[in-house]
């Protein structure tokens, strides 16, 4: 490294974009805005604090227990012992090596997230994948929380694999600003998840579109319990959370009862729809499913559901769906029936109208720029086949052997006896962390790869400590942004902290596998050779990338990848000829009933929409659990990142907790008042903040802090997690449901 007694200024990129760092001394001191940012995030902030926190993972660290007589319980309350290197990773080395012969690769599973960096060869996913697989495979995850059942059921659908739809072909802002008439937003848009992005969105301009559309005149309707989801200037629609399909099965209602729906595109570009209509009517079940049906359910007034129903089918409609929406019980049902719904309009595959799935959900929703390939670590192949959804991790610790339903195969819980994790948190995103916390306890061994001294390694045996993005160099870029970023490495790594790729590669070389993970590579050679190929693949496509010299020197560049114009709509070519474009679905349409739903025989997802209400919702709520819970994501934060130097200001913990002035009056709740949330599941700490802005009924507190010890009373700084239900969505899903649970909330001193 350059010398670092002196004090001096890099650009870097993260999850959240681009920003300015001040180094000296070895020692990050300052954050400023990236220069060509019109709204940056203010999450850099805390960068400085978090890097150099207290909290940070010192040396390599075994639990007392583990090491002294392999004890699995004492995970999240055991002391640990620091060791040397070298004896850390023999130990580690040993450990995975008796896992694996005595039970074998089945027994391991390899847990990771890709938020840990937005660099390209130091993904902690990449990076585990490709060391477990080097050594005989392991137990792997589909889907993710965020979107785990839509990657399941839209494939049904349309018959395209839901992130490719996400990314890649969906109206770009432009499009929607020079066609739409009517944003119908089921969930919002909400700036605030959009100021991150997989990979990095270093122009942040999801307000700037909304104020292009107020200025066009623009109707933007934002649907759900909360009117902070979309921007200021939308109308707001406060909706019950869970009854989403409920709404739009009545719009539904409106168009076939008033000649509405698009007849033609129906029998053109879908099929099914002879299926549904019965349903949709009442005639098969006795229920039609009018406006009046569907209010006390909605919480919304008939009428109004009308008339949105005839202003959609008048003008130029874009429904959009967040994924919120499907991360709770039966989540497939609003995602599947508003691309329905989308049909009986009959503008899918018109610009600006249709249906668009995530604006908003992250910042590259809506862009619309050229696709370069590259710059990805191969992970070898993975000689497991088994692989559990990823939201089903507790049931497969607490039912090994167990059988269970997904997506039409009944499969089988492997028996787990080594986690590995790294680059993620589990004691974040998982839900009722109480039963995940019990569950476990069950494996022989959990080994992470940790920077700070999170929940999540605080219940493991063994912890080594990793670099943060800033301790090392690496390349930042992504399909979803137009800017190629060199990260420098700005500090020597904090303590002993190593590199994932240097911790696997130690641990790969004990296990005769040395060669297979790092073909005899170093980490510059690896980056030099992915950028390569990158940059070959850039010139195939006409976009000259600038060598890695000349990169390294600019430390960041623009590319010339944003499309002129708007983008391809998308099933715009389906639309035109959907013979000879057909999609890839069994009958080349828009599935509306679906046949092989139907034979899967799942009572909870049967073969076209329906409604049906969730286990937990306003509609069960009892005197003990009266309020529904939602969990958004936090504003100050990705997730839980650089949560430890965040909950260190003063009154920042415990989390806000948003509650209507009734339901506040109700309890003699002012703002600013320490609170109590609980039900059967668990208890957490929460700080009051009363607004109107909340539909009366429901309160939320955003994910992100850090849980506290195991089994505490109460968590104290306000994680959701302990409070949510871990159930999956459906047979066919089987994604996170944390959208689906009710509280109670009280005085801290009641």
């Amino acid at each position: 490294m350059a010398d670092q007694s002196k004090r001096h200024t890099k650009v870097t990129t993260s999850h959240w974009g681009a920003f300015e760092v001040d180094v000296e001394a070895d020692r990050i001191i300052a954050t400023r805005p990236f220069v060509e940012d019109p709204a940056p995030s203010a999450i850099a902030k805390a960068i400085p604090a978090a890097v150099h926190h207290r909290s940070r993972v010192a040396r390599p660290s075994i639990r007392r227990g583990w090491l002294e007589g392999r004890r699995h319980e004492g995970r999240g309350s055991d002391p640990f012992v620091e060791l040397p290197w070298d004896e850390a990773l023999d130990i580690a080395a040993q450990e995975i090596d008796r896992i694996r012969k005595t039970h074998g690769n089945e027994a391991i599973f390899g847990g990771s997230y890709g938020w840990g960096s937005a660099g390209r060869f130091h993904h902690a996913q990449s990076q585990i994948h490709r060391f477990l697989n080097s050594i005989g495979g392991y137990i792997a995850s589909f889907g993710s929380y965020s979107t785990g059942c839509a990657q399941a059921i839209m494939p049904h659908v349309f018959g395209v694999n839901f992130l490719s739809l996400l990314y890649e072909h969906q109206d770009s802002w432009q499009t929607i600003l020079e066609h739409t008439e009517t944003l119908v937003m089921f969930g919002g848009i909400n700036a605030k998840n959009a100021q991150v992005s997989m990979g990095g969105i270093t122009r942040h301009e999801t307000l700037s579109w909304f104020d292009r559309f107020a200025e066009k005149g623009m109707h933007c309707l934002n649907i759900g319990p909360q009117r902070g989801d979309a921007p200021a200037g939308c109308d707001w629609m406060p909706l019950r959370p869970g009854s989403d399909t409920a709404l739009m099965l009545a719009l539904a209602y409106v168009l076939e009862r008033e000649g509405l729906a698009d007849q033609a595109f129906l029998q053109s570009h879908c099929v099914g729809y002879d299926q549904f209509r019965p349903y949709l009517m009442g005639e098969s079940d006795g229920v039609p499913k009018t406006p009046d049906w569907a209010a006390p359910l909605c919480g919304v007034v008939a009428d109004d559901i009308r008339a949105l129903a005839r202003r959609m089918a008048t003008t130029r409609t874009l429904i959009t769906v967040a994924w919120s929406l499907q991360r709770a019980e039966h989540g497939e049902q609003p995602y599947w029936m508003s691309a329905v719904l989308a049909a009986m309009l009959g503008q899918i595959g018109l610009p600006g109208g249709g249906v668009g799935y995530g604006y908003g959900a992250i910042g590259g929703v809506g862009k619309s720029l050229l696709g370069l390939s590259g710059m990805t670590l191969p992970q070898l192949t993975n000689p497991v086949t088994t692989f559990i959804p990823v939201a089903r991790i507790g049931d497969m610790l607490r039912n090994p052997g167990a059988t269970y339903d997904f997506n039409g195969h009944q499969m089988r819980y492997p028996d787990i006896r080594l986690i590995y994790w790294a680059g993620g948190n589990p004691y974040h995103h998982h839900q009722d962390l109480n039963a995940l916390h019990d569950a476990w306890q069950k494996p022989e061994t959990v080994i992470v790869n940790e920077p700070w001294w999170t929940a999540t390694a605080q219940r493991a045996d063994i912890v080594f400590p990793a670099t943060t993005p800033y301790e090392r160099e690496d390349i930042g870029r992504t399909n979803l942004d137009d800017y190629l970023f060199h990260m420098p490495q700005l500090i020597p790594p904090v303590g002993a902290a190593r590199d994932d790729y240097e911790i696997f590669c130690g641990l790969a070389q004990r296990l005769g596998a040395g060669t297979t993970f790092s073909e005899g590579r170093s980490a510059a050679d690896w980056t030099e050779a992915l950028y390569a190929d990158y940059r070959t693949a850039a010139l195939e496509k006409g976009v000259l990338v600038p060598t890695l010299d000349d990169l390294k020197a600019r430390n960041w560049v623009r590319l010339p990848i944003e499309e002129e114009g708007p983008n391809q709509t998308l099933f715009a070519p389906f639309r035109a000829d959907p013979a000879n474009h057909p999609l890839p679905t069994p009958s080349g349409r828009i599935e509306i009933f679906s046949a092989t739903i139907a034979g899967f025989g799942y009572p909870d997802c049967p073969g076209h929409p329906v409604w049906l209400p969730p286990t937990e919702w306003l509609g069960t709520a009892t005197e003990a659990a009266p309020l529904h819970l939602v969990s958004p994501q936090p504003g100050d934060k990705l997730h839980s990142q650089l949560e430890c130097a965040l909950a260190d200001a003063a009154g920042a913990r415990p989390a806000p907790l948003l509650i209507h002035p009734e339901d506040a009056k109700a309890r003699g709740v002012n703002t600013g008042d320490l609170l109590r949330v609980f039900n059967a599941r668990g208890a957490c700490r929460a700080r009051a903040q009363v607004s109107d802005a909340i539909l009366q009924g429901v309160v939320a507190l955003p994910t992100g802090a850090w849980m506290g010890r195991p089994r505490e009373e109460i968590d104290p700084n306000g994680n959701p997690n302990v409070l949510t239900q871990d159930r999956g969505t459906s047979r066919l899903g089987q994604g996170c449901a944390a959208h689906s649970a009710l509280v109670e909330v009280a005085h801290l001193r009641d």
